[in-house]
């Protein structure tokens, strides 16, 4: 990426070299994320340029950096959006690195995977089960990530939840609420039959428009979709008590709505990158379930093409790129 609202650029530029606690990772796939399009759109406004897009690594360890000594070369790692926090800042003291004042972000402030090789700090790479050690581990890294840590806000009294926008995080989610007995309610795109049918196929009780009413009232919802309209709408579509779980790193604005719809308790709440527990947390419980990823997958030179599907509406499931 050399510039907002342009279309990546792919070049040759030189391996990088892994500094103190860093790995030299050889990338085997990428996830192209929702988060990769508000980079590249210019709604995250502060990326490094020039800038390797790309937060769903899986790869291999090529070379280890002084002072690294849990990790060791062959590993298979996964590497997410939150790539260092300082350590030292308020939130991290208080258990919200996810919150750290000094954090660097994967493919955002330092470069990432849409590349053969890229640089991480030990501490932020995850161990990745032999099932997930390909492509199809790729979305567990943010999408999976997000949509687990959304879902851990949602409270224990839930068993009818709705989860608006049907794509990578949803697709992965549901596979983790159904398996814990939640009954899910899919709201797609206006038309998106496809998706509707996906959802349907992977255990929805319903699935619909995210415009439409669902057949019941919900406990909870979890918005994936950067639409801001949809909030309104997904207060009325809880019942008292109800817990409203934004999922996006990015949203349009919200509009303002009738206090009524708000009140009896319900509640509104941003999620905010992740934190190395959900990690640890999620990936141990992946295989036991096991989650299956639906990928589609591209060469990295179609990196741009990725890009526009995902933007169109045009993956159900996960896009990623491969590079091994």
């Amino acid at each position: 990426m050399e510039q907002a609202r342009q279309p990546l650029v792919l070049k040759t530029v030189p391996v990088p070299s892994p500094a103190e606690h860093q790995v030299l990772v050889k990338v085997i796939a990428c996830g192209v994320c929702r988060t990769d399009l508000h980079v590249l759109d210019g709604e995250l406004s502060q990326p490094k340029l020039p800038l390797i897009i790309g937060h769903e690594i899986i790869g291999i360890i090529a070379k280890k950096g002084k002072e690294v000594v849990n990790l060791n070369e062959g590993d298979v790692i996964g590497i997410p959006w939150l790539g260092y926090t300082c350590g030292k800042c308020k939130y991290c003291n208080n258990g919200k690195e996810n919150l750290c004042e000094n954090a660097l972000f994967t493919g955002y402030t330092i470069d990432g995977g849409y590349a053969e090789y890229t640089v991480a700090y030990e501490r932020y790479c995850f161990p990745i089960a032999e099932q997930y050690a390909n492509a199809s581990g790729s979305p567990l890294l943010c999408a999976g990530l997000i949509g687990y840590r959304s879902y851990s806000m949602i409270g224990n009294h839930v068993t009818k939840l709705g989860i608006y926008g049907f794509g990578a995080a949803a697709h992965i989610l549901i596979q983790l609420a159904i398996n814990q007995g939640k009954k899910i309610y899919a709201f797609t795109r206006e038309g998106d039959k496809e998706a509707q049918s996906f959802a349907l196929k992977l255990g929805a009780s319903w699935a619909g428009s995210s415009y439409q009413s669902p057949p019941e009232k919900l406990d909870a919802a979890i918005i994936f979709a950067p639409v801001g309209d949809i909030v309104p709408k997904a207060l009325m579509d809880v019942d008292k008590g109800g817990v409203i779980v934004c999922g996006g790193i990015h949203m349009s604005d919200i509009p303002s709505f009738p206090y009524k719809i708000l009140w009896e308790e319900r509640m509104i709440r941003s999620v905010a990158n992740l934190t190395r527990k959900d990690g640890e947390e999620f990936l141990k419980i992946a295989p036991e379930i096991p989650i299956k990823t639906e990928i589609q997958t591209f060469p990295l030179r179609e990196a741009n093409e990725a890009l526009d599907n995902l933007r169109n509406g045009k993956v159900h499931g996960a896009a990623v790129l491969t590079m091994m």
